[in-house]
């Protein structure tokens, strides 16, 4: 990252600073999901969101493939026991959408657990905003050549070999439409109105 860049981002990250402060003041808990596609920057994004802030007070977390154990579980139980407490915030490198962005892509649920997923997950946001949560979902998305670019540096650098995985986990669709992740997306959001 270049110098200009640093101070553009500079400001930001203050208010980052500042965001926590509050959360930590109020007791407030945070949620932040970071989604989309392979390569398009989540982690590095994460990587400097965090660049400055307290870590007592926040983590990120990258949960990998479900236990044996996990998989007989209620479906969000793994996550939910990643959750902040009062005061802080935590970053889901990926979430619970998996469920319907990679695990159905690539086969790894059943079509009834796919539906389960897709009939609760906004009542169990909802909840969560509900009891108080704060809840940020954010997508991110680059065009299949930059992504392409991007696999290809991490084929070739070996400070970056350890991104690559068997399965591109974003269920991209060679003739350039919307993916299935995209389509997940836009259908599932979790928008506090009077009531909620």
């Amino acid at each position: 990252m270049g110098l200009k860049a640093e101070r553009d981002l500079r400001p930001w990250q203050v208010e980052l600073l500042k965001l926590q402060r509050h959360l930590e003041a109020e007791q407030l808990r945070m949620i932040v999901l970071f989604e989309g596609r392979d390569a398009a920057g989540k982690g590095g994004t994460i990587r400097r969101v965090t660049r400055f802030m307290n870590e007592k007070h926040y983590q990120v977390v990258a949960l990998g493939r479900p236990t044996a154990e996990q998989r007989t579980q209620w479906y969000f139980q793994r996550y939910v026991a990643q959750f902040p407490a009062g005061g802080e915030m935590v970053l889901f490198d990926r979430s619970w959408y998996n469920r319907a962005m990679v695990e159905r892509v690539f086969g790894f649920c059943t079509r009834k657990e796919y539906r389960d997923f897709l009939r609760g997950v906004t009542g169990f946001e909802k909840d969560l905003v509900r009891q108080g949560t704060i809840l940020v979902k954010l997508y991110f998305s680059v065009t299949q050549e930059v992504q392409a670019h991007r696999f290809e540096r991490r084929r070739t650098d070996p400070l970056r070999q350890w991104k690559l995985s068997g399965a591109r986990a974003d269920g991209d669709r060679p003739d350039g439409g919307r993916s299935p992740t995209e389509r997940q997306v836009h259908r599932m959001t979790t928008r506090r109105g009077r009531g909620s």
